[in-house]
């Protein structure tokens, strides 16, 4: 099969395409014939050696895959040859023609999404789902503000917030991902490239602040969370490259949280928990991944190269086959 391989620690041009045997499902693992795969920034970090957990070399890229099961281990009951399915944490690799995953971290595809869009499901609405849920502990009525909010996780976190019942703030960088913000849920979207955006923000909290923020550039916007956030408020830190100067007694006035969220902490029980919540939107309809641009394998190493940069795409890039 054809798949991008890792073989050194660097930048895009590490990127691969070679050809390698088709994994082998072991007794609780799925085996995908992989139609579309989902590219992630957390992706890029592995790949220059700076993520906190490294594969060893060589290794395929890639988290989120979508496709038609080919087969499955002894121990599986879940799925069967043939079904829709995507995952959330390939074992092998998802930068692949077939891929393989633990039965734990793989979902239902159903039939009401395209493979593109099931590429876009895993990371996105996982890391959305246990940020608002298991880490900030949100309730109905409460006002979140995202930042970041027309990226992958930024969108998932807007529907999953406004099915939940909260008030939804959101942030983007150009027009066309403010409106497509709002598109999604969001009472309001805010500019995030404007000097003063954040008392915008605090205008439309009535001075208050939001409840909880979700934070995917922390390195940046921090210090201005701490400052915003709402007397008791929590900030969950899902992105972050690089370092800042924060004042903590900022946190001792408002007994407010910095909180941080991996994906790869959840137990088992909070993986069957996302599962269920996350297939049951699908099924519902609310549960809209937006694939902003698609990629043949080829072009691995430009995709990697435009999610970091956010290069004028929204949502989620997704490499096809």
């Amino acid at each position: 099969m054809k798949a991008i391989r890792v073989h050194e620690w660097g930048g895009p041009e590490v990127l691969k395409l070679e050809n390698v045997p088709i994994p082998i499902p072991k007794d609780t693992e799925v085996l995908i014939k992989v139609k579309a795969s989902g590219v992630n920034p957390v992706d890029t970090y592995i790949r220059n050696g700076t993520y906190a957990r490294k594969p060893n070399l060589p290794y395929i890229p890639g988290s989120d895959a979508a496709g038609i099961v080919e087969a499955v281990g002894e121990k599986v009951t879940k799925f069967k040859k043939g079904d829709r399915a995507y995952s959330v944490r390939s074992v092998s690799g998802a930068y692949s023609e077939y891929a393989v995953s633990d039965a734990l971290f793989t979902g239902h595809l159903g039939d009401k999404l395209t493979f593109s869009q099931g590429a876009a499901v895993g990371v996105p609405y996982y890391t959305a789902y246990r940020s608002l849920v298991h880490t900030a502990k949100v309730k109905p009525a409460e006002t979140v503000l995202i930042h970041g909010a027309s990226g992958a996780v930024g969108l998932a976190s807007v529907q999953i917030a406004k099915a939940m019942g909260l008030r939804v703030l959101g942030t983007a960088g150009t027009p066309e991902g403010l409106q497509l913000v709002k598109d999604n849920g969001a009472v309001e979207a805010f500019n995030h490239r404007e000097e003063g955006y954040t008392e915008k923000i605090l205008e439309a909290t009535e001075g208050q602040g939001p409840d909880v923020i979700l934070e995917m550039l922390s390195n940046v916007n921090l210090q201005r969370d701490l400052e915003i956030i709402k007397q008791k408020g929590r900030v969950v830190v899902i992105g972050c490259r690089g370092t800042i100067e924060i004042n903590p007694r900022l946190t001792m006035a408002k007994e407010s949280q910095i909180l941080g969220m991996m994906l790869p902490g959840a137990t088992e029980p909070e993986w069957q928990e996302m599962h269920a919540y996350v297939e049951a939107g699908m099924e519902i309809g609310w549960l809209q991944p937006h694939v902003g641009k698609e990629y043949p394998l080829e072009q691995a190493a430009q995709a990697q190269i435009d999610v970091i940069n956010n290069s004028g795409t929204l949502g989620k890039l997704v490499l096809t086959f």
